[in-house]
């Protein structure tokens, strides 16, 4: 065990040597392609996206690839967000995770940012009435995760990134990458560690950028296209652990830390909670959170409006002869002056 230790501790050594700048705020507000900083999934948001590692199935995809290795053959996932509360913007997941053999899982999923449509105006029409846009942004995923031991089990996730409004496109690649740990008598003392989000910058191109200008000697018109800016991505380090405390037969507590390193926000801290409650056919989690970082009680110097206390529960069924999960579940995150985040979903696995 103090090998494990210390080999996880020399490998999130190494990862952040590799952020280099996590927690720079003089960074802050410098990188892009943000969506991807947004957990989709109602479960792992509800203790505060906080389980790096003990988060399973789908909801792993996004939080540490190592735990996809817990899916039992089919999963399939729906997830809606009202994005910052009241803004009337919609933030959809949808995905499918499938085992491949006894030690290996492959998972596919989309994320899509919806704002809606937008009135279009230009310069000569700043009121507008020359139609509507509706820009969008797009995460494709495939991931694949392999468990190597009864202990030890890991993955890689592959993402491209589309943003479009109604001349302009930016499309980016980005790897996530985790290792998982467990161990104990019944499993209950679990390790994770997570890098995210790394890849090459991004460019903004297409018509919007060009312009028509006339030259007043001759009259001449000539088509000038301005330069885009490239932007990084949002990397990060995510390191974690949990424990499960068996209470019955019927039920158990898991408690859950989290530890963020960003590279273009304040490093965060995250404690969170799952009760659970298994009862023939019916299985009950409730589930509650807090996401801190530096300055969280200042609303003119904190980075990120995500954080606070974070709640959610969710209803797992066994249905029909082949005694298939139908899962229901929520997510509530605090947005800071957006309100509150909703995320409402489905899950079902197939045997």
């Amino acid at each position: 065990m103090n090998k494990i230790l210390i080999n996880f501790s020399l490998v999130g050594s190494i990862l952040i040597g590799t952020i280099g700048f996590a927690g720079n705020e003089d960074r802050v507000g410098s990188a892009g392609a943000q969506q991807l900083l947004i957990n989709p999934w109602a479960r792992t948001t509800g203790t505060a996206s906080a389980g790096f590692a003990n988060a399973t199935g789908l909801e792993a995809s996004y939080l540490n690839m190592g735990g996809l290795t817990t899916c039992d053959k089919t999963q399939i996932k729906f997830n809606m967000t009202n994005w910052l509360g009241n803004a009337e913007i919609k933030f959809f997941a949808a995905g499918l995770a499938q085992r491949l053999s006894e030690s290996s899982v492959i998972a596919v999923s989309i994320q899509s940012m919806n704002f809606g449509d937008i009135q279009r105006t230009t310069v000569e029409n700043p009121e507008g009435g020359i139609g509507f846009f509706s820009p969008r942004l797009n995460v494709f995923n495939v991931g694949y995760a392999k468990k190597f031991s009864n202990s030890i089990s890991g993955g890689i996730n592959f993402k491209v990134i589309s943003e479009a409004i109604a001349d302009l496109k930016a499309t980016g690649m980005a790897v996530d990458a985790g290792i998982k740990y467990v161990t104990g008598d019944k499993e209950q003392f679990k390790l994770g560690i997570s890098l995210k989000n790394v890849g090459p910058t991004m460019k903004y191109k297409g018509d919007g950028l060009a312009y028509q200008a006339t030259y007043v000697e001759t009259g001449s018109i000539a088509s000038l296209e301005q330069r885009s800016q490239s932007f990084e991505m949002p990397s990060l380090l995510n390191i974690g652990a949990s424990y499960d405390f068996i209470l019955n037969e019927m039920s158990k507590l898991t408690a859950i830390f989290g530890f963020t390193a960003n590279s273009f926000f304040s490093d965060q801290y995250r404690l969170a909670f799952d009760y659970a409650l298994v009862k023939e056919k019916i299985a009950l989690n409730i589930r509650l959170g807090y996401v801190y970082e530096k300055n969280i009680f200042s609303t003119e110097n904190r980075t990120n409006a995500l954080i606070g206390p974070t709640a959610g529960f969710s209803l797992d069924f066994l249905t029909g002869k082949n005694k298939n999960p139908l899962g229901i579940e929520y997510g509530m995150r605090m947005a800071g002056p957006f309100g509150f985040v909703h995320t409402f979903g489905v899950a079902v696995g197939l045997k």
